[in-house]
This record gives structure tokens, C-alpha cells and sequence, in this order.
């Protein structure tokens, strides 16, 4: 199989407002995504022949890509819609690219927005935290999104010794970026205290040690680095990308602290040609603060149990080894559900762009970005550059 390094690029790039936007639905902002996108790669709607979409939770349609094309009246090739949680947003990508590197289209857009704080009802919001479960072994016990994840973290804890402050100094180091960010949720900072303080969501898990609830909608635009040669905005090319599922439901895991993103790390370093430590900056999934911990680990930028000192020493903060989620994460920036990862995708482009002002990563040139989606269960890596060099 032919290696699609450097094959495909992304052209442009755009996020909406996030947060609460309440005039707006799901539809609309997913829309305008797409419309800023296309602005920012300098082209025109007609000339998109590649679609894919992320349904949407607040305003869900049978088949979602088709419902955007229409809305917008464009009529492409290739069109689908996806949907398996945040790490299948990346995999859409994955899907773009061979498609583009095998001429099955020419102009793709990638588009995810939702509406999960002001389109759904709170018993709405509830439900969809309930029914992630498996309906024999998980769900007539009652957990929801943040037990399955605080299990994980227990666990964690009780294999490394990882402390509560340590996972709080994930978020501390998320809220310090969204301080920079003036489009961020939330921007007021934090300390570890304030994190251990905030009321107790799942034990060992506080509140500020969960992601957000957001309105808020992101889009790229990709093509063939040939045709990319004289485009608006300099090209972000797609030097590696891998995927790695390990289950569905959490009770069927084989380890709940070693997860498919070694499987998936490995495949995109492997395309890429590159390791851990060519990376100059990195977008990770931060649905709770103790993933952030499992995935550095998993994706190699330190050895098991080593990723709490790793974090409390400063090394995902700007001006550190590696500064995470610049943007703010889901944490501090926003989670608009399934496409809240795309937000780390849009801010690496920036960065490599140079184009992400007082808070740029100083000359940065190659990125990684992952996501996962489930229970930790679907593993997507990106790895992002410059050039094709």
C-alpha cells in the first residue's frame, strides 16, 4: 500500500464562535464553518466535490452530509457522514486524504458542529450521558460519561501513583492557554487548589477536571498538494496519520491505562518518518484531565507512569518540551461533543501557520494531533507539517 505522505494538504481552516450561541442551531453553525473554510482557502463552494459531516446530537438528520450539500447546494462525488465519537472526526480525515490521493476527488471539506449546551434539554443531556453503555453489562448500573472515565482515572492512579494534583495541573495548564485565547469559553485562570475545590463530578474527578459543554462548529478544507501550489493560505500538509481501535464498551477493554493510541502513534510516525520527539507542539483529546496523562504516555512522549511529573513540571505549557492544546482544549476552549476535537486541529494549523499570535510556538514546524472517541476506545493520530521536507 502506497503511503499517502504528503499527498494531501489542508488549504483552509476555520472555527465559529463557541461557547453558547443560542440564535444559531447546530445546521446553521455547521454552515457557517464550512462557508468561513472556504473563505480562508479563497475558493468558492462550487468547486467543493468532497463532503464529509459529523452528525449532530442537537439536530440530528438520517443522512447528515447529504442534508449540508443540500443546504448549501453544492453537489459532490464523494459524501458522507460520520459518527463514533471524537477520535472518528480525525478518521474523517484519514478518509479525505485517500480519497484525494486516489483521485476520487479533488476539493474535500470536513465540517462537525453541534449544539450540546443550548439545543438540548438537560433530561436530552442526560439521557445521551446514559446511553453510552453497554445495555446488558454497563447500563442497567447506572454510570455515565463521567464514571466510565473516573474508572479510568482510578485505576491509573492506583497503577502509577498518580495524585489528584497532578491530573488538576492538566487543567490548570489548559485554562493558562484559553487566558490567551480571546475566543476561548473559558479564560479566567485557575490554581490546583481551585481545581480540587470545584464539587466532586465522579470520585476521583472534580468538576474542572471535565471538559466543557459548548455550542460552537469547526471546518477544513483539503485538496492535493499540487494543486495547493498557489492557494490563498500556505499549505498544512498531512505528513502521517494512523488509527487504532481497541473496543467499544469500557468493560470489554483488555487495560484501562494502555490504549489503542500506541497503535495509532505508531502508524503515523511510521508514514511520517518521525518520532515523539520531532514534534514541536501537539493537540490532545482533554475530555477529563487523566486521559491527557494516558495519551502522552501511549503516544510516546514519556514512559509509562512518568506523565504526571511530566505535566507538573511544565512541559505542556507554552514555552515547555511540548505545549499541548494552545487553543485551551476541551477543558477551557469548548466541547461541542463529537466535533470538539476538531478545534485542536484548526488551532495546529494556525501554529503552523505561524498565524496564532501571543500564544505562537516559537518556529514551529511539525505537530501532532489526536483524538479519541468512546471510552477511549477509537485512536486517530495526525502528524502535521510545514513541508513535505
Amino acid at each position: 500500500m502506497d503511503s499517502l505522505r504528503g499527498k494531501a494538504v489542508i488549504v483552509g481552516s476555520a472555527d465559529t464562535k463557541v461557547g453558547v450561541i443560542a440564535h444559531m442551531g447546530a445546521t446553521q453553525l455547521c454552515v457557517e464553518a464550512i462557508c468561513l473554510a472556504l473563505e480562508d482557502a479563497g475558493i468558492a463552494k462550487n468547486q467543493v466535490d468532497g463532503l464529509i459531516t459529523c452528525n449532530s446530537m442537537a439536530d440530528p438528520y438520517m443522512y447528515h452530509a447529504e442534508m449540508i450539500a443540500e443546504y448549501m447546494q453544492i453537489f459532490p462525488s464523494y459524501c458522507m457522514s460520520i459518527g463514533a465519537g471524537g477520535g472518528t472526526t480525525f478518521t474523517a480525515l484519514h478518509h479525505a486524504a485517500s480519497a484525494i490521493a486516489t483521485g476520487t476527488c479533488n476539493t474535500v471539506v470536513i465540517a462537525m458542529a453541534d449544539s450540546l449546551r443550548s439545543g438540548l434539554s438537560r433530561e436530552r443531556a442526560m439521557m445521551m450521558q446514559s446511553s453510552s453503555g453497554h445495555p446488558q453489562f454497563e447500563s442497567p448500573y447506572g454510570p455515565t460519561v463521567p464514571a466510565f472515565y473516573a474508572l479510568i482515572a482510578r485505576a491509573y492512579m492506583d497503577a502509577y501513583g498518580a495524585t489528584e494534583e497532578q491530573l488538576a495541573a492538566v487543567a490548570v495548564a489548559m485554562r493558562t492557554h484559553a487566558a490567551r485565547n480571546p475566543e476561548a469559553q473559558m479564560r479566567d485562570l485557575i490554581t490546583i487548589e481551585q481545581v480540587l475545590q470545584s464539587r466532586m463530578i465522579a470520585d476521583p474527578l472534580h468538576l474542572l477536571d471535565c471538559s466543557l459543554v459548548s455550542d460552537g462548529g469547526a471546518a477544513i478544507v483539503m485538496m492535493s498538494a499540487e494543486r495547493a501550489a498557489d492557494m490563498k493560505q500556505p499549505p498544512v500538509f498531512i505528513l502521517g496519520v494512523g488509527e487504532g481501535h481497541s473496543h467499544e464498551h469500557i468493560s470489554q477493554a483488555h487495560s484501562l491505562i494502555t490504549s489503542a493510541a500506541v497503535d495509532s502513534g505508531r502508524r503515523a510516525y511510521e508514514m511520517a518518518g518521525l518520532g515523539p520527539k520531532d514534534m514541536d507542539l501537539a493537540g490532545i483529546y482533554d475530555c477529563f484531565t487523566p486521559v491527557v496523562l494516558i495519551e502522552l504516555e501511549d503516544l510516546g512522549f514519556c514512559g509509562k507512569g512518568e506523565a504526571g511529573a511530566f505535566v507538573e513540571e511544565g512541559n505542556i505549557d507554552l514555552g515547555g518540551l511540548l505545549p499541548v492544546n494552545t487553543h485551551g482544549g476541551l477543558l477551557s476552549h469548548c466541547h461541542s461533543g463529537n466535533p470538539g476535537s476538531m478545534f485542536a486541529l484548526t488551532e495546529v494549523v494556525k501554529q503552523l501557520r505561524h498565524a496564532a499570535g501571543d500564544r505562537q510556538v516559537s518556529q514551529a514546524e511539525t505537530a501532532l494531533v489526536h483524538a479519541q472517541g468512546g471510552i477511549m476506545s477509537s485512536h486517530c493520530t495526525l502528524i502535521l507539517g510545514r513541508d513535505n521536507s
